[in-house]
């Protein structure tokens, strides 16, 4: 069996390329110009954007796998202790995200939910089934949520069309427990992507990555795991394509074929990188990613954080720093490619950040 370390590097490597493109993702430098490769899906159908935030929720299973056997060694209230505080951490990081620079956000208008909210809450959900239902039968209860979730969205929603945008049942439940006022308004219309309902099916991504992990640990890095694992990515990408006929894939509902498309994908992307580090040994590659990856949380705080500054600094009035180094500097390059350049400077400022970081051995755990 292949050392730990080796292990821990093509998770550490997957882990940064994910960091690094919901980075690259998240902010462009003009969003009405967005390099159009990087836009997500307008409501059915898929980009390789979309595959970003599942495929950073399947590298939260991923690591778990190998630090949840060191639980065994624990007591109950303990580890209890560990999930509930990440999970803690984690949600509360991501609405303080939303509510920062809070003078100007009231509370009573602070978006509850949100990216980091369902990564804690996923989390925390799938760390709960398998420490307590062991991870067969957790992989089993995923599959029930996402057979479950199908028809609850079919029926529940409105008949007329139950997975549109506000007629989805997801929507009411959200409109229900939190109000318009805590909810995403970047559609134009008080919905969240991130909502409570579609948070249960993001659990699976989780307990996938989990399993991967697993199989990983426990076959090797075999050329015979290896085969396995990408037949694995195949078959729920076909899958995931019949699904998708009648429960169509959408990343902003979450749906169950959505979950099967993207799992699939990371399936086959982490052999490509387990591949190239362990069967081909070229690594040098790698430490770009790495310096994300072993501080990913951190990292990703920084960057969404760093773009509420230069979005408040203002060097001529009504013109934010964000925009001015937009149109001053990026946008000679056009529109579309100037707000990709934009994107990836600040992801290079990020990784910035983390090469610090990494080279004084400091480490965010959460």
């Amino acid at each position: 069996m292949p050392a730990p370390n080796q292990r821990f590097l093509a998770l550490d490597v997957f882990r940064g390329m994910t960091i690094c493109f919901m980075i690259i993702v998240n902010t462009p430098g003009a969003g009405e110009y967005s390099y159009s490769p990087l836009e997500h899906a307008k409501w059915f159908g898929f980009t390789p954007t979309d595959l970003v935030f599942p495929s950073f929720l399947f590298a939260v299973g991923n690591a778990m796998s190998f630090v949840m056997a060191k639980w065994d060694t624990l007591s109950q209230s303990k580890v209890l202790a560990k999930i509930f505080k990440r999970t803690l951490i984690i949600f509360l990081c991501g609405y303080l995200l939303y509510w920062f620079p809070f003078v100007d956000a009231p509370i009573s208008h602070t978006r509850i939910l949100g990216v980091l909210q369902r990564i804690a809450l996923a989390y925390c959900i799938a760390s709960l089934l398998i420490y307590y239902l062991k991870p067969r039968t957790a992989l089993i209860v995923s599959v029930l949520i996402l057979l479950l979730y199908w028809p609850v969205m079919m029926l529940f929603g409105d008949p007329a069309d139950p997975l549109s945008m506000t007629g989805n049942i997801g929507f009411k439940i959200d409109k229900w427990l939190m109000g318009e006022n805590h909810m995403y308004h970047g559609e134009g219309v008080a919905f969240d992507p991130e909502g409570f309902l579609s948070t249960l099916p993001s659990v699976a991504n989780v307990v996938g990555g989990y399993w991967v992990g697993l199989f990983l640990q426990r076959k090797g890095k075999t050329y015979e795991g290896l085969t396995k694992l990408l037949l694995w990515g195949f078959a729920l990408l076909t899958m995931a394509y019949f699904w998708d006929l009648v429960f169509p894939i959408s990343k902003k509902l979450w749906t169950s074929s959505f979950v099967l498309y993207t799992v699939g994908l990371d399936c086959i992307i982490i052999s490509a990188v387990i591949y190239l580090i362990d069967f081909l040994g070229k690594t040098k590659w790698t430490g770009f990613f790495t310096v994300l990856g072993k501080n990913p949380l951190f990292i990703y705080l920084v960057s969404e954080v760093g773009a509420t500054v230069i979005d408040i600094i203002h060097p001529q009035p009504d013109v934010s720093l964000h925009d001015w180094v937009y149109n001053n500097i990026f946008i000679h390059a056009g529109h579309s490619f100037g707000s990709l350049l934009f994107a990836v400077c600040w992801m290079l400022f990020c990784w910035l950040v983390g090469y610090f970081l990494d080279k004084r051995k400091i480490y965010v755990r959460v």
